[in-house]
């Protein structure tokens, strides 16, 4: 097929309907702001019953089955995803720029366009605002996509659709497997507890490790030569796994590096966050030959080997019981919750015996292992799948 022709985006949607709900009668409503939308899936999946007393001030937009929506705001994370029959109806944030196509636009067509690195990447440079990065609808509006007739959009649609159906059975086999570590914890340590053996569970964190916060940024040099270094910020410590894509560097004298040197199995845990995500955190495995961290990251290093696994610990700390002690125990304001070091120290453990819990480790790793092959096996259907996005939008599928 030849290349495609070009269509502004602006002349293939209709307008949707607004509404204020806090000026209509008391009742409940369907919203979906911009925490609704799964990134990672495309998928709305938090959308939520609100009163309309009660409706923040961006809800506004009237969506029906089919429309696409794509956040306005940190372009580069492109959320996005299509409103489904069971939404027909509920009202979308104005932080969505909401697109309905009208009869010349196929809606999977125009959700593939929205999803492809050639419109991220185009959002991404007409974004304004450093911290905050954003685009607006006219922004949006204003962008172009290659349009072929209606049937050839139903048939780039449908093999794209094909295509993705493999990735998101990818992403739910690594989210099972997941699943399974969280089950082997829950299995092999309740059926230790059930047998009515004793746990110890007088102890707190800082009597079985060290617990130390990391260097701060923006600090006063110290007068002494300095070299960079890579550091560990907030965002780098997800929930049992780390982002290290985008490991920026500090400026730190030798003996800093020296005393906020990452070691294998050190706990790395964030500081605070949304509530939700206390206790977040996960194990440093030398992934780089040298590394510090952030003051807002707390490293837990065990001191008592014959006592504590690292990888029970890690588990132990992020289980439900982990995170309630964090939400009992943290400063909240805004939405925000904060633990500090003393309240970490005095975390208290539940610890079967240490051949208990190196089983659990043991089978955890194969875990591990399963889910690198895996997240190995879907980097390479991203890149395919990427491919194939370009050659679908430039004719050539």
């Amino acid at each position: 097929m030849s290349q495609l022709m070009h269509r502004v985006l602006r002349d293939l949607i209709v307008p949707v309907s607004t509404w204020n709900p806090r000026q209509s009668e008391d009742e409940n409503f369907n919203y979906i702001d911009l925490g609704a939308v799964d990134q990672a899936r495309k998928l709305i999946t938090a959308a939520r019953l609100t009163r309309t007393k009660e409706a923040p001030s961006r809800a506004r937009q009237i969506v029906s089955a089919g429309d696409v929506l794509v956040s306005t705001v940190r372009p580069n994370l492109n959320g996005v995803a299509v409103v489904p029959g069971e939404l027909d109806g509920a009202t979308a944030s104005t932080g969505f720029c909401v697109l309905r196509p009208n009869a010349a636009l196929n809606t999977r067509f125009l959700f593939h366009w929205v999803k492809s690195p050639g419109f991220v990447a185009d959002m991404v440079r007409k974004a304004t605002g450093a911290s905050y990065p954003a685009i607006s609808d006219r922004i949006i509006h204003e962008s172009s996509l290659p349009l072929p007739s209606l049937p050839e959009q139903r048939r780039i649609a449908a093999v794209l659709d094909q295509a993705d159906g493999l990735l998101a059975k990818r992403c739910e086999a690594l989210v099972q497997i997941d699943r399974l570590a969280e089950s082997i914890f829950l299995e092999l340590l309740g059926r230790y507890y059930a047998n009515g053996a004793s746990w110890n569970d007088s102890l707190h964190l800082g009597q079985v490790a060290e617990v130390s916060s990391g260097i701060t940024k923006g600090r006063k040099p110290p007068q002494a030569s300095l070299r960079a270094v890579p550091y560990l910020a907030v965002v780098n410590v997800q929930e049992k796994r780390l982002e290290l894509s985008n490991v920026k560097q500090i400026e730190a004298t030798e003996q800093e590096i020296e005393r906020y040197r990452l070691h294998e199995d050190d706990l790395l845990l964030t500081e605070g966050g949304d509530p939700d995500k206390l206790g977040r955190g996960s194990l440093w495995n030398n992934e780089l030959p040298e590394a510090i961290h952030q003051n807002h990251i707390f490293r837990v290093r065990i001191t008592a080997g014959e006592k504590v696994d690292p990888v029970y610990l890690s588990y132990f700390v992020s289980s439900d019981r982990g995170k309630q002690y964090f939400l009992r125990s943290a400063k909240q304001t805004t939405g925000i919750a904060s633990i500090n070091m003393a309240q970490l120290r005095r975390f208290p453990l539940l610890l079967p015996p240490i051949e208990v819990q190196q089983e659990f480790a043991r089978r955890v790793r194969v875990a591990q292992q399963l889910r690198t092959r895996q997240r190995a096996s879907l980097a390479e259907l991203d890149a395919l799948f990427a491919s194939l996005q370009d050659r679908a939008f430039r004719g050539l599928l």
